[in-house]
C-alpha cells in the first residue's frame, strides 16, 4: 500500500510539485492525501483536488494554539504516515509537533545547523560561506533544530547574490526532498535518541545527495 503523505505549504508549492511529479513518474510510492496551508491564496493548494485542500487564516482563530489545534485535527483526519513541511512559513507549536513526533519533517534552505530561520541565502553570503545548500530534518519545537536526515550542497560563487544562490539551492532542493521522502516512506529511516538510523544503523552525519540524485552516507 502506498504511503500517505500530508504536505504543509505556504507558497507556490514547488517542493510539493516535485513530490507529485515523483509519484506520477513511479519514483515515489506514496499518495499526497492533503495539502494544508496558513495562506488560503497559496498556489500550492491548486496542485491537488479541492477535497484534499485545507487552508485557514490564523487571524481567524483566538490564539496560536487554537490555530495549531485546528490544523493538527485536519492533518490527523487525512490519516497520514508522514507530514512534510515544504515551504511552510509558520512556526509550528509544541503541541502540534509532539502530536506527530517522529513522522514530521521539514526542508530548510541551508546547511543546518548554520543559518536557521529566514533569509538564509543572504546570510550565507554575508558570512563568507564557501558552501551552502539545503537540509531535510525531523521537526522539533525549537526552530530548525531537529535531527538532520540529509543534505545537498552547492558552492557559493564569487559575485553571487541572494537570488543567484537561491536558484542554485532550489535546483538541488527538489531532488533532495524526493530522495529523502523515498527513504522515509520505504521505512528505511527513523530517528532514535536524536540520531538518524538508516536500515537500523546509526548515522553520525547526515546523508549527502550525490550528482545522480541518490543519498549516500
Amino acid at each position: 500500500m502506498s504511503a500517505r503523505i500530508a504536505v504543509l505549504a505556504s507558497g507556490r508549492g514547488s517542493n510539493l510539485q516535485c513530490l507529485l511529479d515523483g509519484i506520477a513518474a513511479g519514483q515515489l510510492d506514496a499518495d499526497v492525501v492533503g495539502v494544508f496551508s496558513d495562506k488560503p491564496a497559496a498556489a500550492a493548494l491548486d496542485k491537488v483536488p479541492p477535497e484534499r485542500r485545507w487552508a485557514r487564516t490564523p487571524k481567524a482563530f483566538g490564539s496560536r494554539d487554537a490555530f495549531d489545534a485546528a490544523l493538527a485535527d485536519a492533518v490527523a483526519a487525512s490519516m497520514p504516515d508522514w507530514i512534510v513541511c515544504a515551504g511552510y512559513m509558520r512556526i509550528l507549536g509544541a503541541g502540534f509537533v509532539q502530536r506527530f513526533a517522529g513522522r514530521l519533517v521539514n526542508i530548510h534552505p541551508s546547511l543546518l545547523p548554520r543559518h536557521k530561520g529566514l533569509h538564509t541565502h543572504a546570510r550565507a553570503i554575508e558570512a563568507g560561506d564557501t558552501e551552502h545548500g539545503a537540509s531535510v530534518h525531523f521537526v522539533v519545537p525549537e526552530l530548525d533544530a531537529g535531527t538532520v536526515i540529509a543534505q545537498a550542497r552547492v558552492p557559493v560563487l564569487p559575485g553571487d547574490d541572494a537570488d543567484t544562490l537561491a536558484a542554485r539551492v532550489l535546483a538541488v532542493e527538489h531532488p533532495l526532498l524526493l530522495a529523502t521522502v523515498r527513504l522515509l516512506v520505504a521505512g528505511r529511516v527513523a530517528e532514535q535518541d536524536g540520531r538518524v538510523r538508516l536500515d537500523g544503523q546509526s548515522l553520525f552525519n547526515p546523508l549527502r545527495l550525490d550528482s545522480a540524485g541518490n543519498l549516500q552516507p
